[in-house]
């Protein structure tokens, strides 16, 4: 019998939560295979399997464990099993069908029509008894809106009467229902609340806005994105234009990378960008290493494998670390406008916000314009107003005129050494 620990994942850290048994107790499990997920503080990650044998589970899911704690067992002398009877039967089965398929020649078969339960939600294209349609179209009802209760999942009238006399209730929702239920704050989340109320309550945090005109790049972006897509093999967004512009800012105003250390500012000449990504978990900030160095290409694909392992939990605890600078996305959620919190030790954020079509004033002619508002919170204590507002303005000016992200200047100025 052989203890699997709880592995070290990081100086800082002394616990962990066990929040998912992947294996079962009594199982057998081959090495290396992942039988459990732990969370801490600043990520999920994965337990193998040392060794072949049956599992034995020691703790709970739930469970708060201490690194080196004892997590599982395996007794390796336990002999695999072999597979039941009937797996063996069910293979036997699939190998001889296949074998009647190449064989035989293609049929068509028909498949029989799988009836959907009484009492789930209309979609869209749900079908109706003619009254129920008719009183549907009279009065504008929303489908969704509707649980149809019909045979073969057929709307009926007097499901739409029901959501006529309910409007805005949730399908399915019990009426005046006043449930509520409680959960464990997981790991993650108490780090996430603890950082973001010591950033407001030890930061001189300010936040200043501009807004910035998206023509040039959403143009750019509509010539290029086939053959951008063909060359890299990835899609031309939004998030390198704005890496690309925030690097040449912050090289421009270097104590908007800088950290407060004591007594002490610690100033950075390279760009370690935090991308903040809402994950499953929580909010989280994989960090692209060295992004003044990456073209806009070798971003847009780091930008995709940080946020993919954001989603699978994937992320390591290196990939979190030691940012200077974040950039924050709450546009692709539909917020026009907010006031980030500074992702702490650093000294400020960007925030990105919804592109909407606004009336503006060009040439003396009122036009309509994709724009979008952006935010930089900063603290005060090492950022004067005068740098925050110089730096905001500094990538609104390259956003607007996306051919100086090349190399940070206006060609034509750079021409005539202005």
């Amino acid at each position: 019998m052989i203890d699997i620990k709880v592995p070290s994942v990081g100086e800082s850290i002394n616990e962990v939560t066990l929040v998912k048994w992947l294996k079962n107790n009594g199982e057998y499990v081959d090495r290396d295979e992942v039988i459990a997920e732990l969370e801490s503080e600043k990520a999920t990650f994965e337990v193998n399997a040392e060794k072949a044998g049956t599992l034995k589970t020691v703790g709970k899911e739930g469970d708060t464990l201490k690194i080196g704690d004892v997590v599982a067992q395996i007794d390796e002398s336990a002999a695999k099993p072999e597979k039941p009877a009937a797996e063996k039967a069910v293979a036997a089965n699939k190998n001889a069908d296949t074998i009647k398929k190449e064989a035989a020649p293609e049929i068509t078969a028909r498949h029989p029509v799988v009836q959907e339960p009484a009492g789930h939600p209309a979609s869209a294209d749900q079908k109706a008894t003619p009254v129920a349609a008719a009183i549907i179209t009279d009065k504008k009802v929303d489908r969704s809106s509707i649980t149809a209760s019909g045979a073969n999942g057929k709307i009926v009238k007097h499901d739409v009467l029901e959501a006529l006399n309910s409007p805005g209730r949730l399908p399915g929702k019990p009426l005046f229902g006043r449930e509520s239920r409680r959960e464990k704050m997981s790991n993650l989340r108490k780090t996430v609340s603890r950082r973001l109320v010591e950033a407001k309550n030890t930061t001189a945090m300010l936040t200043t806005f501009n807004e910035v005109d998206m023509s040039q790049v959403m143009t750019l972006r509509t010539k290029y994105k086939e053959k951008f897509k063909e060359k890299h093999g990835v899609n031309l967004g939004f998030m390198s234009f704005f890496t690309k512009a925030v690097c040449f800012a912050l090289q421009d105003w270097p104590a908007v990378n800088a950290y407060i250390d004591g007594d002490e500012l610690i100033y950075h000449d390279y760009c370690d960008i935090s991308i903040a990504v809402s994950a499953p978990k929580g909010l989280v900030v994989p960090v692209i290493r060295n992004a003044e160095s990456l073209s806009m290409a070798e971003i847009e694909k780091k930008v995709v494998e940080l946020a993919g392992k954001a989603r699978d939990n994937k992320l390591s605890m290196e990939e979190m670390q030691g940012g200077t600078f974040t950039i924050t996305n709450g546009g692709v959620f539909g917020s026009l406008m907010s006031t980030p919190i500074i992702n702490i030790p650093q000294s400020a954020i960007l925030g990105m916000h919804k592109i909407e079509e606004r009336a503006v004033v060009l040439n003396g002619q009122i036009v309509a314009r994709p724009m979008m508002y952006l935010a930089v919170s900063y603290d005060h204590r090492i950022i004067d107003g005068r740098e925050s507002v110089s730096f905001l303005v500094r990538i609104k000016e390259l956003l607007e005129n996306p051919e100086q992200l090349l190399f940070g200047k206006d060609p034509v100025k750079t021409l005539l050494e202005l």
